[in-house]
Order: structure tokens, then sequence, then C-alpha cells
């Protein structure tokens, strides 16, 4: 039985990192992998890497069919033609560890869903923190969020047991929306507490550009709004658990440009995290129950 995974990677102006993101691969452990590179910029990546003394036969190149359509739309493009029975999802400036595939794929035996913790780190590589890092766990839709706070890009899945496309109407929080999806099918996922995925903070990337905070408070109120219409088939208990962290992380956008003017170079996790704490500790143990999966 097939063990493929193929690892989506949508590209925009991706000149500066993509060679790195693609060694991270090529220095994979799990060799049974196959990349699936999405050009959204008209740029010719299989040039660029073959310039840069990267060829490998088992990456693919596509192009998004237009400039600048966005990540969503250019992972769809990828998503609708694999046939590889697992998917893992890197994006253009994030590298795995070698031992990452090989960690996921032992998951996906008996889990639809695996996530893993984040190394957080600058552009030049320099460690700022992990997200999501302990002990191995199960998690429901509820309780993800509560640990891997941060965004949900270094996602896999299993294509025979549950599957997903971007939602392109959304500016951010696509990696949660697809989770969204994904958990309506299989209702439970494996986080594995180790950081296997290197998630780099671009100065100007979605979680720390200048003025991002209204689309990422746009798109956490329409997913909120999605959840208490029922629109994901979630159970009561998992649409309370994703509602009750979306609540606190929309009042944490609000205060985070006050938090980064006293506070030069903030992260956005360590402000959400001491308020999720705070939340956690005054609910009851009911409440409490519902988060911890």
């Amino acid at each position: 039985m097939s063990r493929t995974v193929a690892v989506v990677t949508p590209a925009f102006r991706a000149e500066a990192t993509i060679i790195a993101t693609v060694r991270s691969l090529l220095e994979q452990d799990w060799r049974d992998w196959e990349l699936w590179l999405v050009a959204d910029d008209g740029s010719d990546y299989q040039a660029f890497l073959n310039d840069a003394g990267i060829a490998d036969e088992r990456i693919r190149y596509l192009s998004s069919g237009g400039i600048g359509r966005g990540a969503s739309l250019a992972r769809n493009v990828a998503l609708d033609r694999i046939t590889a029975p697992f998917v893992a999802i890197l994006d253009a400036d994030d590298r795995m560890k070698p031992d990452k595939l090989a960690r996921v794929v032992d998951a996906l035996a008996a889990h639809p869903i695996v996530t893993t913790a984040l190394d957080v780190m600058t552009e030049d590589f320099r460690h700022l923190r992990f997200v999501g890092h302990g002990p191995d766990r199960v998690f429901t839709a509820g309780s993800h969020k509560w640990v891997s706070l941060s965004m949900d890009s270094m996602v896999a899945w299993d294509r025979r047991r549950t599957d997903a496309r971007y939602d392109p109407t959304l500016s951010n929080m696509t990696d949660l929306e697809l989770l969204l999806q994904l958990w309506q099918r299989a209702p439970s996922s494996m986080h594995l507490g180790t950081p296997l995925h290197d998630y780099i903070k671009r100065s100007q990337s979605m979680s720390n550009g200048k003025d991002v905070a209204a689309g990422m408070i746009r798109s956490k109120t329409e997913i909120l709004r999605r959840l208490r219409q029922g629109y994901y088939a979630l159970s009561d208990a998992d649409v309370a658990g994703v509602a009750a962290f979306l609540e606190i992380s929309l009042e944490a956008e609000q205060a985070y440009g006050g938090a980064v003017s006293a506070n030069p170079g903030l992260l956005f996790e360590d402000h959400l995290e001491p308020r999720l704490r705070a939340a956690r500790s005054d609910m009851n143990a009911d409440e409490r129950k519902l988060i911890e999966g």
C-alpha cells in the first residue's frame, strides 16, 4: 500500500527562501515523497532550483494560473491533482526537521490528521520560541487551538479518510478553516509535541507584518460566525472550544497594537498565550474538560 506524502508548497516571490525550504525536504529521513511546487507569480522555479543545483524527479512544478491569486487557490491547484494518499503542507519560507515526514507517516497509520509543534524562528533561522511543544496528544477540534495556538500549516492528513480544500475568500486563518473542514469527517487529530516544523516569522509575513490586524479580525470573525451557525457540523463541545479560543484571540488582536507599541518585537503568540492561561484558570471543571480533549 502506498505511503507517499504529497507536499504542497505555494510560491509567491519566494526566491529568497525556496532553496532552504526544498533542501529541508531533500534531507528528510522519509524518502517516499513528492513536492508539488505551485508558482503564483509566473516565475520559473524549476530553472531557479536547477541553477542552485537542485534537480529531483520527485518535484512537480505547477502554476496557479495567474499572478498573486493567493496561497489558498495555489494550494488547491495541487490538491485537485495529487493522487498520493497523504498530504502535508509546507510554506515556501518554512522548513521541515529531517525526521518530520517519518514521524508524521507513522502517526497517520492510526490517525487521519496529524499536526506538529513549531520551532518559531527569525528569517535568519534564529530560534524565537516553541509553540505546541510537549507530549504527543490526541486532540478534538475543540481542544487543538488551546495548545497549538499559532499557525496550522504544519498539518498533514490521509486523503482517504478526510479531505478538504482551502477557502480563498479568507485573507487569514485559512489553515484553521481547513482543519475545521477536515474534522468534519475525522473528529480528532494526533498532535506531535516535538517541534518538527520551522515556522519562519518574516517581518512582512501575515503574522508579523504591519496593518495585518484588520484582516485577521475579519477572518476570525467569519470563522466564528460559521461555527455558531453550524457550518462545520461539529459537536456542540467542539464548537464551544473553538469559539472560546477565537473570542479570546479576537480580544488579543484588538489589544495587540498597543502591546507592540509598549513592547516592540512582541510576538502575537507571547501576547495571546497568557490570555489563554487566564481563561483556562477561570473555567469550571466542565468547561475545562471541553478544551482538554
